[in-house]
């Protein structure tokens, strides 16, 4: 009689461990790598970076080319190089040319989001992690302060604020500043509270290390993370309320120009010269979308369950998905 060994009926088992372990590799992987990875998010940043580069570079190497004015030549439509290259993008009621004041007003609409951001981080998420690690009366007050921030809304605050006061860049970095502070602060008091009961942080607690050493060395390097992920996407909500608030003539004031000002100067001309809101208006949205597909892939780049799916090259992640999708289900 012969005996047969029965095979194993699938191969299943043993593939299952080799996808797991592709997980910790998949957390040293550098950053930069991580985003090569990732066309939509690569283009983002490459936009992003572009659009960056030429609000800080642009102005100083044009000069006075966004203020020239030229009467005979006004309103001419775009993609014509009759008048330089400048005209590429058309000409203005005044014959100013649009492409030198959309770089102009690029640095300007980067001057107000930008220091938005930044002040209300800083300020919103050391008041947050200050409250949520001690808790008690200090976490009540903060959160009270945030909620009375909260209840009025944030455009409508700077409406009003703006309307008493006088519309200037300073101001208006003022009023986002305070109107999206709380973001920051209830989000870095959530991540906070979590953080200080545990055993790392009972163990620095154990040694003798001061309050602010521990929130310093251990819960900001953690929550710092998150925090960025929602400054980038603040940014387009600050970009847009300056484009809003612009656009309503309580904003960026002439001389000066923003992309929510040529908007508003443009709309006159919507039948006539339509290019006069179009490529500010597009700028804005190209600028907004890339900073959001930016910040998603940030959270799962910065999530250390997640960051390994960044890793994986696209074949494999392809395969991953109806897994996950199966697993969770």
């Amino acid at each position: 009689m012969s005996t047969s060994i029965d095979k194993p009926a699938s191969n299943a088992p043993a593939a299952a461990p080799a996808e797991s372990a592709s997980a910790p590799r998949g957390s040293h992987v550098p950053l930069w790598r991580m985003l090569l990875r990732d066309r939509v998010a690569t283009v983002a940043a490459v936009l992003l970076v572009l659009i960056a580069l030429t609000a800080v570079l642009g102005p100083p190497l044009l000069g006075d080319s966004a203020t020239d004015q030229d009467l005979k030549n006004a309103n001419q439509a775009p993609f014509s190089l009759d008048h330089g290259w400048l005209g590429i993008l058309g000409t203005d009621p005044l014959g100013q040319s649009m492409l030198a004041r959309l770089i102009v007003a690029a640095r300007t609409t980067f001057s107000v989001a930008v220091p938005a951001v930044l002040l209300a981080l800083a300020v919103g998420s050391v008041i947050g992690m200050w409250a949520g690690y001690h808790r008690g009366r200090r976490e009540t007050v903060a959160m009270r302060v945030a909620d009375v921030i909260m209840s009025f809304p944030s455009l409508l605050m700077a409406v009003v604020v703006l309307y008493v006061f006088s519309p200037s860049i300073a101001n208006l970095v003022l009023v986002l500043t305070v109107t999206r502070l709380p973001v920051y602060l209830r989000t870095a008091r959530s991540e906070s509270s979590e953080l200080q009961s545990r055993l790392f942080v009972d163990a620095a607690r154990t040694f003798g290390t001061s309050s602010g050493a521990i929130i310093r060395r251990h819960v900001f390097p953690i929550v710092l993370p998150t925090l960025l992920t929602l400054a980038t996407l603040e940014f387009c909500y600050v970009m847009l309320a300056e484009s809003s608030l612009s656009f309503l003539g309580i904003g960026i004031q002439p001389p000066d120009v923003s992309w929510g000002l040529m908007v508003s100067q443009g709309r006159t001309y919507l039948q006539s010269a339509w290019w006069l809101t179009f490529f500010p208006g597009l700028a804005i949205v190209i600028t907004t979308v890339s900073a959001t597909v930016l910040a998603s892939w940030a959270r799962l780049a910065t999530d250390p369950a997640q960051r390994w799916r960044l890793a994986l090259p696209r074949k494999a992640r392809r395969r991953a998905a109806p897994a996950t999708q199966e697993a969770t289900s």
